[in-house]
């Protein structure tokens, strides 16, 4: 039970004491998993050991081992956090709920981006506070990330970010009724790597009946790696650290400066290391070398044929993407415009087998620049059209949005870049507002409001204010226009599967 007056629950390892702070509950650090270090470091997740007393839950506590990376005049830190706040007991998860009596409200659990390498549920932008002023029981939780989460290492458990996820939404069925959330009403979202696990997990037959319906910003679930060529990684690092690629190998390098400098360096874009499949495809497109692997328990299939299969047809889908995703990569650092049509070429063809093919689908040779004509297909090849043939694919109800609000940034350069909806399906604009924010100066609140209360109305009951995504009828809401339109497949579908 709640109590509104110290903000203490009985959960089924022992009670918690959170604080209340402007009408919310705020439980921080919540364990709902044993602390991944010793021989439990390349182990499956396990159960809390019960405690007495009262726990304290007020602190944001540790987080996953990583190396954040500063973007030029732009600051980042809103959207994945401060860093590595060092400490073993990680597996952990915030929980905020309105500071009243109320019962059987409708759950939503946040999975953070960063690339399956940096980020955490701490980032400000994702605070959820807002989620549960409006009624929600709102959910983030930390997992593995990096060589611990997500490098199918012989004589490890594969997929153990994903792992850790399942478990942490196994807790919340178990206990999230002690916080006045429904377990039977779970919505799980995320976005970038947070979106692309979730898209996973709608197909995994370990993560059936963990939630009902599912958000896929910026995600989808065409970024997964045979476990075979998944080891290449593997041994590339296991060279680098100048150890055996095994188990015992990487377990005796503890997270830290040596192993952050290896993923560091497997993850420059200079480093000599082949992940494409037997189709010439690299799926990620170097932007992370750190993905999950299909092949295993989690994932036995792809996840598109997963889905051609029924996989994951009684999860409601709202699934999306913004207009201009490549801009966060390629605009601050200025690299756009400088790239020429050799080095377009180049940048492509080491991910996509027909790069001259699309880099003229998309306008080069036709009066667009090289570095405009790369942008653009990538946030095609990469983001917009995997995140439609997932749509396509999946068997249950699917809505589909595009987020086309452009920040003024960079000269409005910046636009509807990669991680702009997240402010706005927060509603959380004052942490992305400034001389130097994701947003600029005077971003939309209206807006923000908009966005925001479609998400909380679809987790509550699954209303959206627009019809289903068809693969003939291709619907897309444009959530700044406010508006439904038909979209035509793009230049991208004749690259991709």
């Amino acid at each position: 039970m709640v109590s509104t007056r110290n903000a203490i629950v009985s959960l089924a390892a022992g009670d918690i004491q959170g604080r209340s702070e402007d009408g919310i509950s705020i439980y921080r650090a919540v364990p709902y998993a044993t602390a991944p270090v010793g021989e439990r470091r390349f182990a499956v997740p396990q159960p809390v050991a019960e405690w007495t007393g009262v726990r304290p839950a007020i602190d944001p506590g540790a987080n996953a081992s990583q190396r954040t990376r500063t973007v030029p005049s732009l600051d980042a830190v809103p959207l994945i956090g401060t860093g590595w706040s060092k400490g073993d007991d990680y597996l952990t998860l915030d929980v905020l709920r309105p500071d009243d009596q109320r019962t059987a409200l409708p759950v939503m659990v946040f999975i953070h981006g960063g690339g399956f390498v940096v980020g955490s549920k701490n980032a400000s932008v994702q605070e959820g506070r807002t989620f549960a002023r409006d009624g929600i029981v709102y959910v983030a939780l930390n997992y593995r990330m990096g060589i611990d989460g997500f490098l199918p290492i012989p004589g490890v458990p594969t997929n153990l970010g994903l792992r850790d996820m399942i478990a942490g939404l196994g807790w919340v069925q178990a206990n999230i009724a002690a916080f006045g959330g429904d377990p039977g009403n779970v919505t799980v979202f995320g976005e970038s790597a947070g979106a692309m696990a979730i898209a996973d997990l709608v197909t995994s037959p370990l993560a059936k009946c963990l939630f009902r319906r599912a958000i896929v910003q910026s995600g989808h679930g065409g970024m997964t790696r045979d476990i075979g060529v998944a080891q290449r990684l593997v041994r590339k690092l296991a060279k680098l650290l100048n150890i055996t690629p095994d188990r015992a190998g990487f377990a005796s390098v503890q997270p830290g400066d040596a192993m952050l400098d290896a993923v560091e360096k497997v993850s420059m874009p200079t480093t000599r290391l082949d992940l494409r499949g037997p189709d010439g495809r690299e799926p990620v497109f170097g932007i992370s070398r750190f993905v999950p692997v299909h092949g295993d328990d989690i994932l036995p299939n792809p996840p598109l044929e997963a889905l051609k299969q029924g996989a994951g047809a009684e999860v409601d889908l709202l699934i999306g993407s913004n207009a201009e995703e490549m801009n966060l990569y390629l605009i601050p650092s200025g690299v756009r415009d400088k790239v020429g049509k050799l080095l377009a070429w180049f940048v492509l063809r080491k991910s996509q087998p027909r790069a001259c093919a699309v880099l003229k689908a998309y306008g080069l040779g036709n009066g667009k620049a090289a570095g405009q004509a790369l942008t653009d297909a990538m946030t095609d090849l990469v983001f917009r059209w995997p995140a439609r043939r997932f749509a396509e694919e999946h068997r249950g109800r699917t809505h589909m949005y595009e987020f086309e609000w452009r920040s003024p940034r960079f000269d409005g350069q910046l636009g509807a870049s990669h991680g702009m909806e997240l402010p706005f399906v927060f509603d959380s604009l004052a942490t992305c507002t400034g001389e130097d924010g994701l947003c600029g100066t005077n971003p939309p609140q209206d807006l923000a409001s908009r966005v925001h209360r479609i998400w909380v109305d679809f987790a509550r009951d699954g209303s959206l204010p627009w019809a289903p995504f068809e693969r003939d009828t291709r619907i897309v809401y444009k959530l700044a226009a406010g508006e439904a339109e038909v979209e035509a497949p793009m230049p991208a579908a004749r690259f991709l599967p």
